[in-house]
């Protein structure tokens, strides 16, 4: 589902702040997979998932999206094949617009404008069963602005949003790191049944070594911007944060109390 190819991307090149932030980096997802992405600041984890989003363009290398080369496809026409969710709640949806009105602009996405009423009954009846799926009572609060809601119920309502069309493809941009532990072990789960439910093929980045273990069935971690380490299947099940932290300082050549702190 995705292919990615040696795949470059430098930074204010030929400057004294030149950064390399990925390097001949190759990566392969099947349909179905969900795949943690771990390493340090700098490591190049958002790059790739910008890089992937088309968030900017790539020095070189390709990118295909079930089987589309996308690497020269600006931002807004990936959307129609791309789901994602950012690190920020206030971002992915319209704040000062209704929960149903939301869920209709995403139901829409890729679709040609046209003069119709905004939500039909039948979609209404639709927001109302997938909110209620959540398990956070929104069913019930679907004239209510979705700037009013708390950072954790946007996250939800954003993946949601973001799955409605059941996208090629779903990028997790540490979209737990703004919340507090409690609301996003919640925000996981949902995303967890998400994928799950829809098969959907998942990209999740994180800094949190305990959720990179424990969501998803395929782990890469990252450094210098390329993949020094990728774990799936059985090996990922067992494998223990102290495992990890290991694996990283033998293959990164970094001394364990800076791992410590980088991923923690």
């Amino acid at each position: 589902m995705l292919k990615i190819e040696h795949l470059s991307k430098t930074f204010n090149a030929g400057t004294v702040n030149e950064k390399k932030a990925l390097s001949d980096l190759n990566l392969h997802l099947k349909e179905g997979e969900f795949l943690t992405v771990i390493g340090g600041n700098g490591a190049g984890k958002s790059t790739l998932l910008n890089a992937v989003a088309g968030t900017f363009p790539v020095d070189g290398g390709r990118i295909l999206i079930g089987g589309k080369d996308v690497t020269n496809l600006p931002e807004h026409k990936r959307a129609a094949f791309i789901g994602r969710v950012f690190q920020d709640p206030m971002m992915g949806t319209a704040p000062s617009m209704q929960i149903d009105e939301n869920l209709a602009l995403a139901a829409r996405r890729g679709e040609r404008r046209g003069l119709k009423w905004g939500i039909s009954r039948e979609e209404k009846e639709r927001f109302h069963e997938r909110l209620k799926e959540l398990g956070l009572g929104l069913e019930d609060r679907m004239s209510t602005k979705v700037g009013l809601l708390s950072g954790g119920q946007r996250q939800a309502l954003t993946l949601l949003m973001a799955a409605l069309k059941r996208p090629e493809l779903l990028l997790l941009d540490e979209h737990t790191a703004a919340l507090d532990p409690a609301t996003a072990a919640k925000v996981l789960d949902i995303s967890d049944r998400i994928v799950t439910e829809n098969g959907l093929t998942c990209m999740m980045i994180t800094h949190n070594m305990k959720d990179a273990i424990t969501h998803g069935n395929r782990l890469i971690m990252m450094n210098e911007g390329r993949i020094i380490l990728d774990i799936a299947g059985e090996e990922k099940q067992k494998l223990t944060k102290r495992e990890l932290l290991d694996r990283f300082a033998a293959l990164s050549g970094t001394q364990e109390e800076t791992d410590a702190v980088l991923l923690s």
